[in-house]
């Protein structure tokens, strides 16, 4: 499923796993992961372990993870999403961190690591 709602429906999430953090080829190999192996994204406030997927669809020095994922919290009646929970991005955010111009939290242009598990 391409809408995270949609995640907790057994016939939409069929195939691979869609939460994967996008890594330029040039940057995936200076960190030594291949497509398909592990890192750890870390932010000033957190950090996720993901796999990977080797891609040219992002710039040189810019990673993308998609948000909408992290089903694996207890409590959250998610059975059929948690078999392939994904990671929460919003662990990465940093709540005192603000959009300008909407004065939402700012969720994209985080400054982050990234280091081959």
């Amino acid at each position: 499923s391409n809408n995270s709602w949609m995640h907790n429906m057994k016939v939409l999430t069929k195939g691979s796993l869609s939460c994967t953090l996008h890594v330029h080829p040039e940057d995936a190999d200076r960190i030594g992961v291949a497509d398909g192996g592990s890192v750890r994204v870390t932010s000033r406030v957190g950090s996720v372990d993901v796999p990977v997927e080797v891609t040219d669809a992002v710039r040189p020095g810019v990673v993308s993870l998609p948000h909408g994922w992290g089903h694996n919290v207890p409590g959250t009646r998610m059975a059929v999403a948690a078999e392939k929970a994904g990671v929460n991005s919003n662990i990465l955010t940093d709540d005192e961190v603000l959009d300008p111009l909407s004065g939402n939290a700012a969720l994209n242009a985080i400054p982050v690591t990234v280091a081959a598990l």
